[in-house]
């Protein structure tokens, strides 16, 4: 074998021995499910790949909130995200559309309508240079106050917490008849604390992990949203994996975004009642038409303004297609 013949097998097979580290970095709480998972995934990773696939997981907002992360992955001091469809407008705005106001209102729905929408999502997040590891979910979202509020009315007196970085999600509450306050979900519990917030919409779970409904400890029995996330990755960084151990990876974090679905569901389910038990107030609501027509003015500012129309109204289709056929 010639030198230069032996030369480049050798660059060769150090190329494909290196490993590649992937920082991954999410607000999912310190030892909560999510977290939990992520890292099991992340000891899946090493094993499949001999350890020539290094994930690490920044869990708790320690890289900051999630338009910080993309930032951070933009420059590479991170490669990777789990985060919300609010996270995810930073890349590409058409996850947000399966969690507009009243879009969703039982798992089932969201199962047929995800399912049905998700090539699209995932093509949408490639364009912009990213890979989607897998698809998990927060849950319904509740509106968690301070006070007993049951009508728009009632939290149109409060403060309502908003996400910084999407102007039309403000507003979108401004036009259902809230009063948002924008803010960085890293502020969000010394906000609540010094009363700067009296309202925030937050899956149980979360409200649960992170004690949240110590301070606003009443909760309105309504899905008023659907919080839907994925975990992603860089292209070029997801490419530096051979094809075949990319697929096994794939396989890997479809599995573990499916456990985490199916335990987030239940765990949302009993952090509703373990809140109970230490003092949160489940109140009934009121004037149910005009929550209807409150989310359908904050709707008709989603639709255009958060998301794309055209993906709207395929997931409202079949959002409509599911509850046609399946009449209650």
């Amino acid at each position: 074998m010639n030198r230069i013949a032996l030369a480049l097998l050798l660059a060769t097979g150090s190329a494909s021995a290196q490993t590649v580290r992937i920082k991954l970095g999410t607000l999912a709480p310190q030892g909560s499910t999510w977290h939990q998972l992520l890292q099991q995934m992340a000891g899946d990773f090493s094993k499949a790949s001999n350890g020539k696939v290094e994930l690490k997981i920044y869990a708790g907002g320690t890289q900051g909130n999630e338009g910080e992360m993309i930032r951070k992955i933009s420059i590479g001091q991170l490669q990777a995200a789990s985060m919300t469809a609010i996270g995810l407008h930073e890349i590409t705005p058409e996850p947000q559309a399966e969690d507009v106001p009243f879009m969703i209102d039982s798992y089932e729905e969201y199962d047929y309508v995800h399912d049905k929408v998700r090539g699209e999502l995932e093509s949408a997040i490639a364009k912009k240079g990213y890979q989607v590891l897998q698809w998990g979910e927060v849950g319904f979202v509740y509106l968690f106050s301070t006070q007993p509020y049951r009508t728009p009315a009632d939290f149109g007196k409060g403060k309502v917490f908003t996400w910084n970085g999407d102007p039309g999600a403000e507003a979108a509450w401004k036009a259902a008849g809230f009063h948002p306050v924008v803010l960085s979900s890293t502020d969000l519990v010394p906000s609540l604390t010094s009363g700067m917030i009296n309202i925030l919409g937050e899956a149980p779970l979360y409200a649960y992990t992170t004690h949240i409904f110590d301070r606003a400890n009443h909760m309105l029995n309504l899905h008023w949203g659907f919080l839907t996330g994925a975990t992603v990755v860089r292209k070029d960084t997801w490419e530096k994996i051979p094809a075949d151990l990319r697929s096994k990876l794939l396989a890997i974090a479809e599995d573990y975004g499916k456990k985490t679905r199916e335990d987030v569901r239940k765990q949302n389910d009993d952090a509703i009642e373990q809140m109970k038990k230490r003092g949160l107030h489940v109140d009934e609501p009121a004037d149910i038409q005009g929550w209807q027509q409150a989310a359908k003015k904050a709707s008709d500012v989603v639709r255009g303004k958060v998301v794309p129309p055209a993906i709207y109204d395929e997931v409202k289709k079949f959002r409509d297609e599911y509850r046609a056929q399946h009449k209650r």
